[in-house]
């Protein structure tokens, strides 16, 4: 059984131009396809339809209309592509920062539909990977901060080693089958609720 394609929803004020993109992507297999034409509460029609893809073609785009669907972009993290007739230097940079993840200038053409799609899945896909690895490794770091902190608070009060004040922490989240940064954020509250906290444990 093939695996099912994206279903998709394209916003597109020109009827004529929205076949285009509609018959591209139809052709290439696409049967989940919404056309809306109307851009005014699209916010609300996105959260109804939960699409898994946005295809966005604007005519001719002025400043706010770009502004107000790169605003649309950052809010609803899905795959964006998006056409347009012309552009410039700025609208292509703030295109990106908004996380469109296909911004094709000049390109609208039935047979360009369907590669850019998969062009614009692809390019969100490894983004979203990044951020998650990025906030893996923030989490990582804050958790070690955390561990670090309440070893010091134990060695502190009870005048463990290091290796005792780890040992225990270690133990201690086995026991409550908890992560050990969930223990040491225990540890940490409570020492500072009681005025004993050892700082905040940033590193300067």
């Amino acid at each position: 059984m093939p695996p099912r394609l994206p279903s998709v929803l394209v916003i597109d004020e020109n009827a004529v131009r929205a076949a285009i993109i509609e018959t591209g992507l139809r052709e290439a297999g696409h049967h989940n396809v919404t056309v809306i034409h109307d851009v005014a509460g699209i916010a609300a029609r996105i959260a109804a339809l939960e699409p898994d893809v946005i295809v966005i073609d604007l005519e001719n785009p002025n400043r706010d209309m770009l502004e107000s669907l790169f605003q649309l972009s950052r809010a609803v993290k899905r795959p964006i592509a998006m056409f347009v007739d012309r552009s410039d230097r700025d609208a292509t940079e703030r295109a990106i920062e908004a996380g469109v993840s296909a911004y094709v200038v000049d390109g609208l053409r039935r047979e360009r539909v369907k590669p850019i799609l998969d062009l614009a899945i692809s390019r969100f896909n490894a983004y979203s990977r990044l951020e998650r690895e990025l906030e893996d490794a923030r989490n990582a770091l804050q958790s070690r901060k955390l561990i670090d902190q309440a070893k010091r608070l134990l060695m502190r009060s009870r005048g463990m080693s290091e290796e005792a004040a780890y040992a225990l922490l270690r133990r201690t989240a086995m026991n409550q089958n908890r992560k050990m940064a969930e223990v040491a954020h225990s540890l940490v509250l409570a020492a500072d609720l009681l005025g004993q906290g050892g700082g905040d444990g940033r590193e300067d």
